[in-house]
């Protein structure tokens, strides 16, 4: 299949012009010179969509708000931590949709908030502050089920909106990708929810790509991920009523450290050489580490050099100013 014709699979599905340009790629050279890289390194700049201060979660909310609107809705419900950049991008959509956003995050109230929290607070979401994870997914039913009571019309939004539906972001972006630079040889980016790298998995599969697709988790276990990813790679393939092409589903754990959000050496070495050499910037939750398994991969020589490695920035720099 061509980038156009998945484009044209792809319009089937409404989604809103929250991505209106490509992201730009650019070549690390500086990056890669004290890494003593052979292979050839570029990246894939999400962090500098324009919407909603950018990354990943903008590519699935163009098609999830999209689909919200469709059904008439006028609240988006969604969850995360305190700091969640996808529920940053939620309250952005809903403000520029005219609907509610209600937020559930997962950990004490800031006495100041900060970074993506005072963001939240700027874009007029409301936020209901719960003491575990475990605690998000029955209390955004219960606030559906409270809005519903009201009147109103919401539309619960899964974490990270990492549904086949949210998913379809990523496989247009492979679409995308392929208009910029010949398909690369590895992509390697953050995974956490399994929703980006299902997308890319799908998309470079229909695309007839051979390009590896390497998440590197931010949390959980490579088991558990893989296992997330191919069941949304399967609703992809159901969404769309096209045979995708079964695929190796790569999740490297051994950078997530001691948890969650929690900063690393090697993570904190990726933020400062991504910085120092090509003025990039990291976030420490996801894009740091899955930086450091790139950094890790290159010094242990496992590219080639007559590779080409993309690494997709997936945004969330705003965490820095937490």
């Amino acid at each position: 299949m061509s980038p156009a014709a998945l484009r044209q699979l792809l319009s089937r599905f409404p989604a809103l012009p929250f991505v209106q340009a490509p992201s730009l790629v650019e070549p690390m050279p500086r990056l890669a010179a004290p890494l003593g890289a052979g292979a050839r390194l570029f990246v894939k700049r999400d962090d500098a969509i324009a919407f909603g201060f950018g990354g990943n979660k903008v590519r699935k909310l163009a098609f999830v708000a999209a689909d919200a609107a469709h059904l008439d809705a006028d609240t988006l419900i969604t969850a995360g931590g305190v700091q969640s950049n996808h529920a940053r991008v939620t309250a952005a959509a809903a403000a520029k949709l005219g609907m509610r956003a209600i937020l559930v995050a997962n950990g004490p109230a800031p006495s100041q908030r900060t970074a993506n929290a005072l963001l939240d607070a700027l874009l007029g979401a409301e936020v209901v502050y719960v003491a575990s994870r475990d605690l998000r997914a029955p209390t955004m039913d219960d606030i559906a089920r409270r809005v519903r009571a009201e009147g109103a019309h919401p539309y619960v939004i899964p974490i990270g909106a990492s549904t086949p539906l949210g998913a379809l972001g990523f496989v247009l972006a492979v679409a995308e990708l392929l208009e910029q630079m010949p398909a690369p040889d590895v992509i390697i980016h953050s995974t956490s929810s399994g929703g980006t790298q299902a997308g890319l998995v799908a998309g470079c599969r229909l695309l007839g790509l051979r390009t590896r697709v390497i998440g590197i988790s931010a949390d959980e276990t490579a088991a558990v991920l893989e296992q997330q990813i191919a069941a949304i790679v399967d609703g992809i393939r159901d969404r769309l009523g096209v045979r995708v092409n079964e695929s190796l589903i790569e999740v490297d754990d051994r950078f997530v450290g001691d948890g969650y959000g929690i900063p690393t050496d090697a993570s904190r070495e990726a933020i400062d050489l991504a910085a120092r050499t090509e003025a990039i910037f990291l976030d420490p939750t996801y894009t740091a580490k899955a930086m450091a398994g790139l950094i890790a991969y290159v010094r242990e020589k496992k590219f080639e050099q007559s590779q080409t490695i993309l690494f997709w920035h997936t945004g969330g720099q705003v965490a820095l100013f937490a």
